[in-house]
């Protein structure tokens, strides 16, 4: 269902949420009331609106349109370094990587960006990055039926490098590997190599 539209033509946002974020304001020691603030509110509202659209989406429905004339084609498809962004479900602070989504089909391809709306489907939503892995992956195991799929995941996590430790430079890398690319030594270093990740 879409959200309802405001005067203004943008999102309306409810009393209450702008109501949390001036309290939020407030609480870190500013004055919502100030004119560089008055309007962050509802702006913030919006963000958050969009940071987290995947709660609207349905990953698996990128994958329902496939194409079987494929010329016999039969090797590893791979779609290398598909940018995204998702927020930490521990701090609501961003989390911002590249992934690598392969799969080696059985019978039938999809188109390629639907590799990248499902990424980005999943990633759309309060994460943590293992799970944002073995989601992509096994929403295309699940639905493509594939012999393998194999995805790897590098991110920054503002949670880290802004707070706590405040440790700068770090990225972490996640991976899932399923089918051939578990069970099969050298199908998984050819993987990762046409990633350009080492074994």
């Amino acid at each position: 269902m879409a959200d309802p539209i405001a005067a203004d033509g943008k999102i309306a946002v409810p009393d209450d949420v702008a109501e949390a974020v001036r309290t939020l304001i407030r609480w870190s020691g500013d004055d919502p009331e100030r004119e560089g603030l008055i309007d962050t509110p509802r702006r913030v509202a919006r963000a958050w609106r969009e940071y987290c659209g995947g709660y609207e989406d349905d990953p698996a429905r990128h994958l329902e349109r496939v194409f079987e004339e494929v010329g016999g084609y039969d090797e590893i498809v791979l779609l290398k370094d598909i940018p995204f962004q998702s927020h930490c479900e521990h701090h609501m602070a961003p989390i911002i990587g590249r992934a690598h989504i392969a799969y080696l089909p059985r019978d039938h391809v999809v188109g390629i960006s639907k590799l990248a709306r499902v990424l980005h489907g999943f990633a759309r939503r309060l994460q943590v990055q293992e799970r944002l892995t073995a989601e992509v992956a096994d929403c295309i195991w699940d639905n493509l039926k594939p012999h393998g799929v194999a995805v790897v995941i590098e991110a920054t996590h503002a949670c880290m490098s802004a707070r706590g430790v405040r440790t700068t430079g770090v990225s972490m890398k996640t991976s899932r590997m399923m089918g051939v690319f578990r069970d099969d030594e050298r199908s998984r270093k050819e993987v990762l190599a046409l990633m350009g990740v080492s074994a």
